[in-house]
């Protein structure tokens, strides 16, 4: 499993794995695929800093990447208080009575606050600003393009770019704004996705772009890898897979726990974890959010600013059945804990004898 992109990049196979974990990112690193760490949660540069500089020290020298939230056009945004006040009284009620429903248990006092500022455009701009003084190999941006001169700064340091695509115009506007390799998202991915199913849209963009297209969306195994690569891709990008890895500690046990026992129809795509469509573990919080008492989901930023201190509450409570996880439809592939370098190994096999099969097949 080796393509162009390995050269380019200096990976060993064209395996691009997005995790919000520095531990997750550098163990697919060290296994020879790409880990990308999504800056997202990183409220301040320093945290982020220090998390790149543990990522330079337990990589093995081998590249990484980043991955940040930044939309191609500069919203206008206010301070962290200017946007809270934008949030109706109700949706804060709504999200409060909610919580107490589901049993979720306050935080201790002192912690909360803020919520994740790394949706705002300033913070996300501060994000490449600090993983540009680190040794990254690439910048992928979750919401598409970003704005041409974040682009022009990423390459005049040598490093390329990625944007994820749900459709064959955005792939097309991507590359005109000067992305170097796009990464075919289809609908049934964790986190942001588009409507069109990852077999249709691959292809898709595969034939509307020159640069090197990765496969995104429902890809777990070794067997799915060989078909992306069939459908005309450079290599796949995996998020959600690592979510059950040993090397993942962001989450908790509650978290995996409930990422273990769910099959591929447990996930639902909704707009109430950032207020864009997102796909998300289906379980009683986003339930919640269907009922006839719910409010609409706000725009991006505001609604994630509405529920980030839910998502805290919620990560603390041990409850798997109120979890608030991004994650794709593969989740009912995601059956045992195991190391980042044993599912790698297992896909790169489950690969090998894939291709092996079809060419006998001529």
């Amino acid at each position: 499993m080796r393509t162009s992109l390995c050269d380019e990049l200096g990976i060993e196979h064209p395996v691009f794995g997005f995790t919000p974990s520095e531990h997750v990112a550098a163990a697919i690193s060290r296994a020879g695929g790409l880990g990308v760490l999504g800056c997202v949660r990183f409220n301040d540069a320093e945290d982020l800093d220090r998390a790149l500089t543990w990522m330079d020290e337990n990589t093995d020298g081998k590249p990484y990447g980043v991955d940040i939230v930044m939309p191609a056009t500069v919203p206008k945004e206010g301070t962290q208080i200017d946007l809270a006040s934008l949030i109706p009284q109700s949706h804060k009620e709504f999200v409060q009575q909610t919580l107490l429903k589901l049993g979720v248990p306050p935080l201790p006092d002192g912690e909360g606050g803020e919520g994740v500022l790394g949706w705002l455009h300033s913070v996300a701009r501060s994000h490449v600003d600090v993983a540009l003084a680190h040794p990254i190999r690439l910048i992928a941006n979750a919401l598409g393009s970003p704005p041409t001169d974040v682009i022009e700064q990423v390459h005049a340091a040598g490093v390329p770019v990625a944007a994820l695509a749900g459709k064959a115009e955005h792939a097309r506007r991507h590359v005109a704004n000067g992305v170097d390799i796009v990464v075919a998202q289809g609908y049934e991915a964790g986190g942001h996705t588009g409507e069109v199913a990852t077999m249709v849209l691959v292809p898709e963009i595969v034939d509307a772009v020159d640069v090197p297209v990765l496969a995104a969306g429902g890809i777990g195994s070794g067997r799915q890898a060989a078909a992306a690569m069939a459908l005309g891709a450079s290599g796949v990008w995996m998020g959600s897979y690592w979510l059950t890895t040993a090397e993942y500690t962001l989450g908790n046990s509650s978290t995996q726990q409930a990422l273990l026992a769910a099959g591929s129809s447990d996930t639902v795509r909704t707009r109430i974890y950032t207020g864009k469509p997102a796909r998300l573990l289906k379980t009683r919080w986003t339930e919640a959010w269907t009922s006839a008492e719910a409010p609409d989901p706000l725009p991006m930023p505001l609604q994630n600013i509405l529920v980030s201190e839910a998502h805290l509450r919620i990560a603390r409570s041990d409850d798997p059945s109120v979890v608030s996880m991004p994650v794709g439809q593969v989740v009912g592939r995601m059956n045992e804990v195991r190391p980042v370098a044993e599912v790698l190994e297992d896909l790169l096999a489950e690969f090998d004898a894939t291709v092996e099969r079809l060419t006998k097949l001529r």
